[in-house]
């Protein structure tokens, strides 16, 4: 006997999924090739002048930023020279300090003054735009020089006006704006690969 089936129509739900994760990846391929070339610019400029590339976001988000920065300093593709970039949600003793000492909303702006260089790209990732740890890690990579770049969804939130490119997912809905943050990461792993020669093929 099924477990399933009293509270939930698994086949529509099923369903339901699949249609709504297809209808925002198509109307995301639609939106944003123009903030992703700016990002994809920004990032080659950066490491081919010697700089990195920081990440950073809460909960999923923090996943992400680790998800990708690994993929960028270890291999995506094939093995390959590695490409300078950081998870600024990884060190436990510098959360922990930050947050003690200065308050959560200073987690990532205090990283970002320590180790972000002019030159240099930092993504934050928030799905709804207003996580303030966020917003004060892009001000402070702003007010040094960085390249802001964020991604995010909905209408943007706080980040519009201020992350320049700006990368919003056109959907409400958390899970299907987390998904399309992941493909746009890797899409941003693999096109960094072949622009920087360090991994042959078209496309």
């Amino acid at each position: 006997m099924s477990l399933v089936g009293e509270n939930l129509d698994l086949p529509d739900f099923y369903a339901a999924e699949f249609a709504e994760h297809k209808d925002v990846a198509a109307a995301t391929e639609r939106a944003l090739m123009a903030p992703f070339q700016q990002l994809l610019e920004a990032s080659i400029k950066a490491i081919e002048g010697g700089g990195k590339i920081l990440f950073f976001g809460n909960g999923g988000s923090a996943s992400d930023a680790q998800h990708i920065a690994t993929e960028l300093t270890v291999r995506y593709v094939t093995d390959r020279a590695p490409i300078a970039a950081i998870a600024l949600t990884t060190d436990t003793s510098a959360l922990t300090a930050i947050g003690n000492d200065m308050g959560f909303e200073e987690l990532f702006a205090r990283q970002v003054a320590a180790l972000g260089r002019p030159g240099d790209v930092a993504v934050g990732i928030s799905t709804s735009g207003r996580s303030r740890n966020v917003i004060r890690g892009l001000e402070a990579a702003r007010d040094q020089g960085l390249i802001a770049a964020a991604l995010s969804g909905g209408d943007g939130g706080q980040l519009a006006g201020l992350a320049d490119p700006l990368l919003i997912v056109p959907s409400r809905t958390t899970a299907r704006i987390q998904e399309m943050h992941i493909m746009l990461g890797q899409m941003l792993c693999g096109a960094l690969e072949k622009s920087l020669g360090l991994v042959q093929g078209h496309g």
